[in-house]
């Protein structure tokens, strides 16, 4: 097998704005607003929008059902022994057009239990053009408060009690499935996620969305606020989840590499057999495996099949999601 390229595939009239940094970094002229996001390599649809996210491979399958029907090629035997067909793996663009709701994500355990889904939502960024976010509470906070204040939509009090934290291309961050947290106007980056769309909104007030109706996960905000941490990020915590200036080789927080990886992959290095997500960084790259060289353009997207075999990066700068270590 051999490396895929993968098109944009950005969801329309999401309900924040973005879309121009996506197809600045693309290398494309046109592009249209509230489209804030690139779903990469995707086997995730939209929660409760299926099929609206998944990714569609050339010859016009879903890749999900092309991993589902014959999962070896993609995964290899030794993931799929352990996962099965899951990839474990979900990555985006993502263009903050506008400062993005303060949301959590839920943990495993909450997911299993009221949504039936296999996995939570850890996430990670990677910064490409920098900015502001908001990661975690400074102080304690008191869950019935919590929803006080959610349900009087004081946002300037909420994002007070947050940890905002200025982040510059090339740093990273690692947030824990329920974290609190938002991510500033102009500011662009790679995520990297479980695959899964869990999101529980905590404001609402300034965006295309019914937060009242949607923002809960249909199980209602008493229930749904249990997934939220209330307990504060000390010093030592975030300079745990946030890697400034991250090397080449392992990106992310070790706190995160029980769901998922990121490298930077500098020309020369070399990289073991496995399925991956291949994003071109700082210009154009090229993969030597098997057969001839492929070239990546500037900003493109790359499906890597478990198939392809052991690879380097022979030119450029590529950023490679990859599922958890198996050993």
């Amino acid at each position: 097998m051999r490396p895929i390229p993968l098109p944009a595939n950005q969801p329309a009239k999401r309900f924040y704005k973005g879309g121009r940094r996506i197809a600045e970094f693309r290398g494309l002229t046109t592009w249209e607003e509230y489209t804030p996001e690139d779903w990469v390599g995707s086997v995730t649809s939209v929660f409760g929008q299926s099929p609206v996210g998944l990714s569609i491979l050339p010859d016009g399958r879903l890749l999900a059902d092309a991993i589902t029907s014959d999962p070896l090629p993609w995964l290899g035997p030794e993931h799929v022994s352990k996962h099965g067909a899951d990839t474990l793996l979900l990555v985006k663009l993502l263009d903050a057009g506008q400062r993005l709701p303060i949301h959590v994500h839920p943990d495993d355990g909450f997911a299993a239990t009221h949504l039936g889904t296999a996995h939570g939502k850890a996430e990670a960024w990677y910064i490409l053009q920098p900015g502001t976010v908001y990661l975690g509470l400074k102080q304690s906070l008191v869950r019935e408060d919590l929803l006080g204040l959610i349900a009087t939509k004081e946002v300037d009090t909420l994002l007070d009690t947050m940890n905002a934290i200025e982040v510059a291309s090339g740093d990273t961050v690692f947030v824990p499935p329920g974290t609190l947290h938002a991510i500033g106007a102009g500011t662009f980056l790679m995520e990297v996620q479980q695959p899964e769309d869990l999101s529980i909104l905590v404001e609402w007030r300034d965006f295309a969305i019914d937060g009242a109706a949607e923002g809960h996960l249909g199980l209602g905000f008493e229930i749904a606020a249990r997934a939220i941490s209330l307990s504060p990020l000390a010093l030592d915590d975030l300079e745990e989840l946030v890697v400034r200036s991250a090397p080449a080789g392992e990106t992310l927080s070790a706190r995160s590499r029980r769901y998922f990886r990121l490298q930077l992959a500098e020309a020369g290095s070399r990289h073991a057999v496995g399925f991956a997500i291949a994003i071109a960084h700082r210009g154009p790259a090229t993969l030597q495996g098997g057969g001839d060289p492929v070239r990546l353009a500037a900003g493109s997207t790359t499906l890597i099949p478990f198939g392809y075999g052991d690879f380097s990066v022979a030119e450029g700068t590529v950023l490679l999601a990859k599922p958890p270590a198996l050993g």
